[in-house]
């Protein structure tokens, strides 16, 4: 009975101890850990650089917020001490007073003379040591991105210090982002090398890569290498990231002139119906555009805490207001002038001038500005030499989604259907039955709702503003003569076209040559096909 009172006793006793001890651990870790923190801070108190490189160690081997912030104020040489108390502290100087502020409380000290305290030095050896100490504990960090941040900052000065810290951390890292640019810096950092197998095996792995780092550091190398054979290899290697730039090039100029030849598209797509099916010039095409531009701007202003759904709004809200405002002027004006070109274009300029009045009286005449959604800003970055932004990539989607819902439209719907019928023989549409000048008015519409939608995307390139439709409408018109008039795939073909040939020729023409060579090509063109590029068949093209 006594012994097994005493094997409880035990027990209980052992229980109590373990218990106090997994509490304590943390306890006697922090106080282990303060004592070495506090260990540095008297070494870095002394005049010999011994001492300080061994509290740099002791720094190092400590992961605390504090041991990190002690590095970093010591490595931008504000680390001083007091001379009265030999407490250490950061300086941040204000002309003559230095604002004082406690290594381990943080807390503040107020302002000194400088005479009341003295600078911590260090030399070059010791910069060296805590740049790497600052590195290695940013490399090891959970986070992704802070890790990629820290191989960045290494990049501006690749050296083969920074390459030897990172070659034992290379087959550990698990982000693809974070390897492909250690293995860069690792590159550039050993063509310093005094190896030269070191340094063709660097330029043989740079081989291809585009960074803009790898060029200059390849160049640098070239210009300082007496072999002529190893700098015959770097100039194979400069050619061959050349070609790939130059592919590259082309890419993006291909791709921005896409997204110039959707803006086209966009504008001219409405024109196509109203001219090209209906044979109206409408001079105030470019002012629907307008319309619809600051429909998106005005319930931008109605929702400014979710710009993303406001834009979605946008769409329908300015196919609706361009579409009314096209119905009005086919009902009230165009419908008394078909067959008189003439009339036609000089009403339709004056009706273009109304409205940019009427936008300026009621908006004032300053530009107004239509913020991006979050999901369309920034850009998709394919790799460092090529990016694409996203609202271009979302304008193109957006400029074929619309294509395609049109052309479903004037193909399989009766108002279609319709369209197609009075364009091709207006009498015989009548005599079947086909209300004419209700046809007209909803043609009219929808082409000027189209208009108001290409206003939506331009409202998220360039600034919205009272003149803004009459950048387009000559662009417009020359896509839909260049295209074909009333074909909707010359309609297309013939924006991207153009936008690609203007993107393309840009750079040595100048955006102003660029337009008039273009208009001089397309004169010379319908020269020799007057209908365009796909010309209508049949009977549609006869009346």
């Amino acid at each position: 009975m006594c012994s097994v009172r005493v094997n409880r006793l035990l027990s209980g006793f052992l229980l109590v101890s373990l218990t106090l001890a997994v509490q304590l651990l943390p306890v006697a870790a922090s106080a282990e850990d303060t004592a070495a923190l506090e260990k540095s801070l008297g070494l870095l108190k002394s005049k010999k650089f011994s001492d300080k490189a061994k509290a740099v160690e002791l720094l190092k081997k400590d992961a605390g917020d504090q041991s990190k912030r002690l590095l970093t104020v010591f490595l931008d040489g504000r680390l001083y001490y007091m001379k009265k108390n030999k407490r250490l502290v950061s300086v941040d100087r204000q002309g003559d007073q230095y604002n004082l502020t406690d290594m381990l409380t943080q807390e503040p000290l107020g302002a000194v003379k400088k005479r009341e305290i003295k600078k911590i030095t260090l030399n070059n050896k010791l910069r060296r040591e805590i740049r790497a100490a600052l590195a290695l504990r940013d490399l090891q960090n959970p986070e992704a991105d802070k890790r990629l941040a820290a191989v960045n900052q290494m990049l501006d000065r690749p050296d083969a210090e920074n390459a030897a810290l990172l070659t034992p951390l290379l087959d550990d890292e698990t982000d693809d982002e974070v390897r492909r640019v250690m293995e860069i810096v690792v590159a550039l950092g050993n063509l310093t090398s005094n190896d030269k197998q070191q340094r063709v095996l660097a330029v043989q792995a740079l081989d291809g890569n585009v960074h803009p780092a790898v060029m200059s550091g390849l160049k640098s190398l070239q210009q300082r290498t007496d072999d002529k054979e190893f700098a015959g290899e770097i100039d194979k290697v400069l050619k061959s990231i050349e070609s790939k730039l130059k592919v590259y090039g082309f890419v993006e100029n291909l791709f921005f002139g896409l997204s110039l030849g959707s803006v086209l598209v966009l504008a001219a797509i409405g024109l196509a119906i109203t001219f090209g099916v209906m044979g109206v010039i409408n001079m105030a095409h470019g002012e629907l555009i307008m319309l619809g531009a600051y429909t998106t701007y005005v319930i931008q202003l109605m929702m400014p805490d979710n710009i993303g759904a406001s834009l979605l709004i946008s769409i329908p809200a300015a196919f609706i207001v361009s579409g009314l405002v096209g119905i009005a002027i086919e009902r009230g004006v165009i419908r008394f002038l078909y067959g008189r070109s003439l009339e036609t274009l000089l009403a339709t300029f004056g009706i273009s001038l109304i409205l940019q009045q009427a936008v300026r009286s009621i908006f004032s005449p300053l530009n107004r500005s239509v913020e991006t959604p979050v999901w369309m800003s920034g850009s998709w970055e394919i790799n460092s030499a090529l990016s694409l932004t996203l609202n271009r990539l979302y304008i193109i989607a957006f400029c074929l989604l619309v294509f395609a819902a049109l052309f479903m439209v004037l193909k399989k719907t009766s108002l279609g259907l319709q369209v197609r019928a009075v364009a091709q023989n207006r009498a015989m549409a009548r005599a079947m039955g086909v209300r004419s000048e209700r046809v007209d008015a909803m043609t009219f519409g929808l082409g000027s709702g189209i208009a108001g939608i290409a206003g939506v995307a331009l409202s998220q390139l360039t600034n919205v503003g009272p003149n803004m439709g009459q950048a387009y409408i000559i662009d417009s018109f020359m896509v839909v003569v260049f295209g074909g008039v009333g074909n909707l795939w010359g309609t297309l073909v013939g924006g991207m076209t153009l936008g690609v040939a203007n993107k393309f020729m840009e750079p040595w023409a100048g955006a102003v040559l660029a337009k008039i060579l273009i208009l001089v090509f397309i004169i010379l063109f319908i020269q020799k096909r007057p209908r365009g590029l796909f010309p209508q068949k049949g009977r549609a093209a006869e009346g």
